[in-house]
């Protein structure tokens, strides 16, 4: 009876066994990996709305191996000027030139608070003035960039008597001054050229994030409702930094803005795997993004670069950065990442036209030429 049993058993665990051999997965590769996919082309089947980001600075360190093809300049009273020689025509009236090449529809530029630090807005504001002086302006349009900084407008993030930061609404002389700022911008809202989306005027807000205010939809239906009693109807993208999820600021932007954009991602802070995985990370990220935008009745604007560089900014840098190449491919990939995750309004953002200090531009150089514009003008312009 014991034999019976003992082999009864032993049939059973051998059948076990043999079950559990038989359901034994594969060894996990590389292939199983969900980031495992190739981007693929995505030809524009109509054109794309494109605002590229126009920089001014000081002057081209030595760090920045680049040499822009009108020459190196820097900015003498907002005017973009050559270090050496005269440029014919104006290095502004090129860069115009180069943005229509590339299909770029609209400059952005930058502005600080008119109200509150009006020494820095008007040397902001003579840019946009000497881009308007062009005789090629009118093929262009432009849209400004309200820098917001929390410094300035008395707001602090974290702290303050409750630990959670100290609101716009605490000073109200402060608060009127940032209400005012708008207004005060509606002047260049008011030129032939300043850019609209869906016949509304496009209106970027810069470090939208750390808008810390006692009630952010109040706050922004105020700025919407100064702005249509005089007669201009705002779209409003806020921004938020790179690789970070939608929602951990929404009460800062759902029901507030019409769209969001993140910070250039092609800053990746030294992030290995987004070094190596940029093209699918980014791609996911973005999705994430738009699907959950669109579910709050808003709109996602990728934000695109040409490429990043630390070491002109620090040479003892030691993140990895985005090597240059006279094909562009790397930027002819991320242009592909935009244009799939872009929302109805078609928008695109391009950080930048001319940063040379991060290595983000398009504009052309001895080194690479126009390939960048060319790159520019096939992703997001439907072929001529």
């Amino acid at each position: 009876m014991k034999n019976k049993r003992f082999y009864i058993y032993s049939s059973l665990m051998l059948l076990m066994i043999a079950g559990v051999s038989s359901c034994k997965k594969a060894a996990v590769t590389a292939a199983d990996n969900f980031l495992n996919y190739t981007i693929p082309n995505v030809p524009a089947t109509s054109d794309y709305l494109v605002g590229a980001f126009y920089y001014s600075f000081s002057s081209f360190s030595a760090n920045i191996t680049e040499v822009p093809t009108v020459g190196k300049y820097d900015y003498v009273n907002s005017v973009p000027t050559p270090l050496v020689g005269v440029a014919t025509p104006s290095i502004m009236q090129q860069h115009i030139a180069y943005a229509d090449t590339a299909g770029i529809d609209y400059f952005i530029f930058s502005v600080r608070s008119p109200t509150l630090d009006n020494s820095n807005y008007k040397t902001d504001s003579l840019l946009v003035a000497t881009f308007l002086a062009q005789p090629n302006s009118s093929t262009m349009h432009f849209a400004l960039s309200y820098n917001l900084t929390i410094a300035t407008l008395g707001i602090t993030t974290s702290g303050g008597p409750t630990g959670n930061g100290v609101t716009i609404e605490t000073n109200p002389v402060k608060l009127a001054g940032f209400y005012n700022d708008f207004k005060r911008l509606a002047f260049w809202m008011n030129k032939s050229n300043y850019q609209k989306v869906n016949g509304k005027y496009i209106l970027v807000i810069n470090n939208a994030e750390n808008l810390n205010s006692n009630n952010n939809v109040t706050l922004y239906q105020q700025i919407r409702a100064n702005l249509s009693a005089m007669g201009f109807q705002l779209y409003i993208a806020g921004f938020q930094n790179n690789w970070t999820p939608p929602a951990r600021f929404y009460y800062r932007f759902q029901n507030c803005t019409d769209a969001m954009y993140e910070d250039p991602m092609a800053d990746y802070a030294g992030d290995i795997d987004r070094h190596n995985l940029f093209p699918q990370m980014c791609d996911q990220n973005w999705a994430y993004w738009k699907s959950t935008l669109e579910s709050w009745n808003m709109e996602f604007i990728p934000c695109v670069s040409a490429g990043y560089n630390y070491q002109t900014a620090n040479p003892s840098d030691s993140h990895v950065s985005v090597p240059r190449t006279k094909d562009g491919s790397w930027y002819t990939t991320y242009t592909n990442v935009a244009k799939r995750n872009t929302s109805k309004s078609r928008l695109i953002f391009l950080d930048s036209f001319n940063d040379y200090v991060h290595d983000t531009q398009v504009e052309p150089t001895q080194f690479y030429g126009n390939t960048y514009l060319n790159i520019t003008r096939t992703a997001f312009k439907v072929a001529q």
